[in-house]
Order: C-alpha cells, then structure tokens, then sequence
C-alpha cells in the first residue's frame, strides 16, 4: 500500500471525477448495496497466466455478478478483500450519461479499491453480442491519448478470451500511466472489465484483485 501523503494532492482532483462516474453522475442513482455472494476462499498464490504479468491473484472472499450480488452481471468473479462492488445505472444527463460511454461499452458495476487501501476502481462494461476483441478495439480507441497499445489472446476462467495492456497520458499528473482490459464473449453480451489505477505504481498494487477476476470468471 501507498503511503497517504504521497497521493493527497492529486488524489482530491482523480476523486472528484471519480465521483462523478460512480452511478454514471450526480443524477444517477446507484442500486441498492446487495450482499455479495460469499466465495470459497481461492490460493493466494494462483499465476497470473497469460496476462504478461508477475502478479499473483488476490484470495478470494466474495464474488459479484450473480442474482443477488450488487451488480447483476452476465458473469460472475471473485472480489479481493475488501474491494466493495456497486451498481451503476445510466442516467438521461447527457453530460454525465457520456461518462457512462466508452466506445460500444456501458459501464454497468464499479469495484472500489480505496477500502483496500488504493485508489482506482475495476470497471464492468457491456456491450451487444458480438466478438470480444471487436468490443474491446472499439473500447480502447474511444480512449484519449493512448500509446503502447498492445492486444493478446488469453482466457477469462475457462472461456476464451482477449486482454490488452495499454497506457494513456494523465494530464492532470503530466505522465503516462498502466492500463489494462480483457473482454469476453457470452450469449449474453460482450463484458469488458478494466483496470485503471491513478498512476501506474498504484495499477501494477491492484493487479491481483483483476488477476482474480480474470482467472476465477464464470459466464451466467
């Protein structure tokens, strides 16, 4: 974990805009908070396999996309401890309605990281049925100032699957930082999730709970 003191500063102005995406803007109404579904508790040490990292998965205790979970979802995967899921639901604000947008996707959940510890989110997006890599394309190419763009095939859980590793340059921070995403194809719709983080340091702590996600992921 960071130390607090080094992010204050530009940690206030990354909330601000963080807030306003949660629930899509200030007119969204996040969902109820629904207990998330009690997981069996996964090795810690699991590989990160495919994903072009060293980073291990986190355990899991708990799991989000089932009925009853905070965000109903057309796949479920293990949370990290800790890290707190809540539904997001599009808003007729047009402004912050764009927010909700990236490319073909809808941000439909938003995993919090800052009771874990770190400030950045895991993201839930979906988008109409159809290939996961053509989703995924479109998601990062309506990303700003994005360099290093680089896709590979790999597995979510059991299911096929396509991951990209990318960065994007941070004006507010005047650097360039860690992105990454994998996408998957269900009956259901395409499912992005993606990991952000406010730099690249604080990206690369979180890499387990999205390792997690990826290696313990479940179509419904």
């Amino acid at each position: 974990m960071r130390h607090p003191i080094r992010v204050v500063i530009p940690a206030l102005a990354v909330l601000a805009a963080a807030g306003a995406l949660t629930g899509c803007g200030a007119d969204a109404k996040p969902a109820p908070d629904a207990a998330p579904d009690k997981a069996p508790h996964a090795a810690a040490t699991t590989a990160a396999a495919g994903s072009g990292t060293d980073a291990g998965a986190a355990e899991a205790v708990a799991s989000v996309g089932a009925s009853g979970t905070a965000c109903a979802l057309p796949v479920s995967f293990g949370l990290a401890a800790d890290w707190k899921p809540q539904a997001v639901k599009a808003t007729d604000d047009e402004v912050f309605a764009a927010l909700g947008r990236q490319g073909p996707a809808t941000m439909t959940c938003e995993i919090d990281a800052k009771p874990a510890g770190n400030i950045g989110y895991l993201r839930v997006w979906t988008a109409d049925k159809g290939p996961a890599r053509t989703a995924l394309e479109g998601f990062v190419k309506a990303e700003e100032n994005t360099s290093e763009v680089s896709y590979k095939e790999t597995k979510a859980g059991a299911l096929p699957a396509v991951e990209v590793t990318y960065t994007v340059y941070n004006k507010l921070m005047e650097e360039s930082k860690e992105e990454r995403a994998f996408a998957v194809a269900t009956p259901k719709g395409t499912v992005i999730v993606h990991l952000g983080g406010l730099d690249s340091e604080e990206h690369r702590e979180m890499l387990p709970a999205y390792e997690l996600a990826r290696t313990s992921l479940k179509a419904l």
